[in-house]
């Protein structure tokens, strides 16, 4: 199999290099509870430590340090994906998945979100710790930002080869969100979506996503620009066929940088797009459309064996964001309310 390493790119002063005797891939993990004292659960949505005898805080980082740094970092906002951290390290980026509230879904919100902006301020209450939902009651050491950052702290601590000191602001206090590329699959790519509207970041990915088709937040004003957001999905996904996908590119702004792409028939850079699909063969199971956009056991493989997304993987996590395709017009026919 083709090996994921890629041509070696320059780092910056911003980026520092690599100082590492013995430069290799490091995997490592800690659980939220171990790492901040403050940190709680909160068991009427599933945030608890612990499941069945399992722990459930967990929490998962990589960096290699073989490969020229890109001084990006990754957060990922669903459960470990291994196959994408490796990606992503491949590129430069270290990577992390954090352990944070996004059990509610199909708990709150229920039977129907009581307005447009309900389950959008769960999840950004979830995200940041503070009380923007009369939902849930999240605190900021419980929350995704909080808990990044207590991660970091660790890291640095634990893998100072890995250089993830440049992630945190000087005095510490703070991640330093314009090298964040939030990132997430599904319920985790709606959220970092609602995410990156109230807190500018480097860069969004969003794998088969966003939803929240009964909600209106996807047109709130953003903090971070349209044409730093990239959306994958596959054509027999559920969300794509009910019109989710689209509709939420077309109010986050997508459709101001390109067409929408089918990778199947294209090269990076995809005519520039924010917004990729795919109708690869996954045997007809919506189900397995919805997973294969993320690398795993459901994504499409080429003859060679090698998974069939993984140019497009290299294109959402590195593309230079200000190279843009031409605008085109919303289609009148991607359109759903259920609220």
């Amino acid at each position: 199999m083709m090996s994921l390493l890629t041509t070696p790119h320059m780092a910056t002063a911003d980026t520092p290099a690599f100082n590492d005797p013995s430069p290799q891939r490091y995997k490592l993990q800690a659980r939220a509870s171990e790492i901040d004292p403050a940190a709680g659960q909160h068991p009427e949505i599933g945030f608890v430590f612990e499941q069945d005898g399992k722990p459930q805080d967990i929490q998962n980082a990589s960096v290699d340090t073989r490969v020229a740094p890109r001084g990006k970092l990754m957060i990922w906002l669903m459960g470990n994906s291994e196959g994408l951290a490796q990606r992503v390290n491949s590129y430069g980026i270290h990577a992390i998945q954090v352990h944070y509230a996004n059990k509610w879904f199909g708990t709150l919100c229920q039977p129907k979100p009581k307005d447009g902006q309900a389950r959008g301020n769960v999840r950004l209450e979830a995200a940041i710790g503070k009380d923007v939902s009369d939902e849930l009651d999240i605190p900021n050491a419980d929350s995704m930002m909080e808990r990044s950052r207590q991660f970091l702290i660790w890291l640095a601590k634990e893998n100072p080869q890995g250089n993830w000191d440049q992630f945190l602001s000087d005095d510490r206090k703070t991640v330093r969100w314009d090298k964040v590329i939030i990132a997430g699959s599904s319920h985790g790519s709606t959220t970092a979506a609602r995410f990156a509207i109230h807190q500018k970041v480097d860069r969004v990915v969003m794998l088969c996503g966003p939803r929240d088709q009964d909600q209106d937040w996807q047109s709130l004003p953003s903090q971070t620009p349209s044409n730093r957001f990239f959306g994958f999905s596959h054509v027999l996904d559920g969300g794509w066929k009910g019109n989710h996908y689209c509709r939420s590119w077309e109010m986050l702004g997508l459709h101001q940088h390109g067409e929408i792409v089918n990778v199947d028939n294209a090269s990076p850079p995809y005519q520039n797009s924010r917004r990729l699909i795919s109708a690869a063969d996954v045997g007809g199971d919506a189900n397995k459309a919805h997973s294969s956009v993320t690398p795993g056991g459901a994504s499409p493989k080429n003859k060679q064996g090698d998974l069939l997304f993984d140019p497009v993987w290299k294109y959402l996590f590195t593309h230079p964001v200000d190279q843009v395709g031409n605008a085109a017009p919303k289609d009148p026919g991607c359109k759903v309310s259920e609220r």
